[in-house]
């Protein structure tokens, strides 16, 4: 089949590369310059699945109101009479009772374990080096942190994951450079969990998709799809500023690099067999004309990136792979020679505004843990959009229009959640039997 891809975050390219390993002939649409340049640029890059669980959960609700007055609030929710932003919080309050947490939590973690084998098995079959590093350590400042990670850990072991409960001394042996001078009361420590980089990932799977013949159609807007038995992608060249050519890398295994053609400015139309719509933030509006409304958000999180001192980098002042202040709900990350501080969860702000609240907090927490790591003068700070459902899982499957599929909506969770997604599309547009359960991931549910 002649498959459209829309979409170049880690969803997308995931996407692209299963159909092309299919054997079908791929072309992928995407408005920025080149692959994982929005939500999958600079984010935490745990892939956890025992912590990938749905935001909407019991007893949330009351914990987000008791986070709006601190100042280190994991969770902030700006206040706004949008009727859109108000119909999506009181879908996730309703999301948040027991029953229905625990249906998507387990949706979600079964996604999550399958996603990571099949990262697994693609990071061994394509040799593929992405800066990754083994273990993830969950740290609790005080007793009472611990009480509260109880229900964590007994979910953890219901789901069968693999953790050990820690003392402080323990902890520092994993990480040895964790400040001394910080209260530590013990820690989860999960073995088989990591830490790897996003973009780095989706770059390498984007080039073994081309080998395998998918077309890159970068600096693209798609404007409008058009279902049908031969559905059609109108799509629009945007020239960024420096250039007026359009760079389209051709469907060829013998690709030696772009090649350039003139940049046709007009919108055109090209008709598929199939299109998968994996545009994160911009699906709602390409769905919304087919009558397909997804309630579809962007919690915005945030992230400090820094190179490592020379000296540092045998970790005598860094992290050796990837840890969680669980208080403050805030990722350090080694990513290579560099190490990366994520968190928050910011409901109804704007991409382009910095909360200085919300950075003020991931410094705070770095220097808590790792004082003197990183170069801080030369910090990359990022803010990325989160394409989130109210009740937490993605949407995997037929739209409804025909001739759309839909992979969307995987929240904070697109790393850890995005091979197994696109696998398991791809096997259901073949019309054969997903290898996970994909009951309660299409999209009649959020009718």
């Amino acid at each position: 089949m002649r498959i459209a891809v829309i979409g170049a975050g880690i969803v997308g390219v995931t996407t692209a590369y299963e159909l092309a390993a299919a054997g079908h002939e791929v072309t992928v649409f995407e408005r920025r310059g080149s692959v994982a340049a929005e939500t999958s640029f600079a984010n935490a890059g745990v892939v956890a699945p025992g912590y990938v669980t749905p935001w909407a959960a019991p007893g949330m609700p009351s914990k987000v109101l008791r986070m709006m007055l601190s100042r280190h609030a994991p969770v902030r929710v700006r206040a706004s009479l949008d009727p859109a932003l108000l119909g999506w919080m009181w879908r996730w309050w309703r999301a948040c009772r027991t029953e229905v947490w625990q249906a998507n939590r387990t949706r979600m973690q079964r996604l999550a374990v399958f996603s990571r084998h099949r990262l697994h098995e693609l990071t061994k079959a394509l040799q593929l080096e992405y800066e990754r590093e083994s273990g993830y350590l969950v740290l609790l400042r005080s007793e009472s942190d611990l009480a509260a990670a109880r229900p964590g850990l007994k979910l953890l072991t219901e789901l069968g994951n693999r953790f050990h409960l820690v003392d402080a001394a323990r902890c520092r042996e994993l990480e040895p450079a964790l400040n001394p001078d910080t209260a530590l009361h013990a820690g989860v420590h999960l073995p088989d969990d990591e830490v790897g980089n996003c973009r780095q990932f989706a770059h390498l799977l984007r080039h073994e998709a081309q080998k395998l013949g998918a077309r890159w159609c970068f600096h693209t807007e798609v404007q409008r799809l058009v279902p049908g038995a031969q559905p059609q992608v109108v799509h629009r060249y945007m020239p960024p500023a420096e250039s007026t050519q359009l760079v389209i890398e051709p469907a060829s295994s013998k690709n030696d690099g772009p090649a350039t053609e003139p940049a046709p400015l007009e919108a055109v139309s090209e008709s598929f067999d199939a299109v998968v719509v994996c545009a994160a933030m911009g699906s709602a509006e390409l769905l919304r004309p087919l009558g397909l409304r997804l309630p579809l958000r962007a919690v915005h999180g945030y992230s400090i990136t820094a190179p490592l001192r020379p000296e540092d980098s045998a970790a005598e002042r860094a992290p050796r792979a990837a840890l969680m202040d669980e208080r403050y709900k805030v990722a350090i990350s080694r990513i290579g020679q560099r190490v990366r501080v994520a968190g928050s969860a910011e409901l109804g702000g704007t991409l382009e505004k910095l909360d200085p609240r919300a950075l003020e907090t991931l410094y705070k927490v770095l220097d808590d843990w790792f004082p003197g790591a990183g170069r801080m003068s030369q910090v990359q700070r990022w803010k990325g959009a989160r394409p989130m459902l109210p009740d937490g899982p993605p949407v995997i499957g037929a739209s409804g229009a025909e001739g759309l599929w839909l992979n969307l909506g995987h929240g904070s969770s697109g790393w850890a959640l995005a091979c197994g997604s696109a696998f398991a599309l791809a096997q259901v547009m073949e019309g054969r039997e997903a290898p996970i359960p994909l009951e309660g991931l299409g999209v009649e549910r959020l009718r």
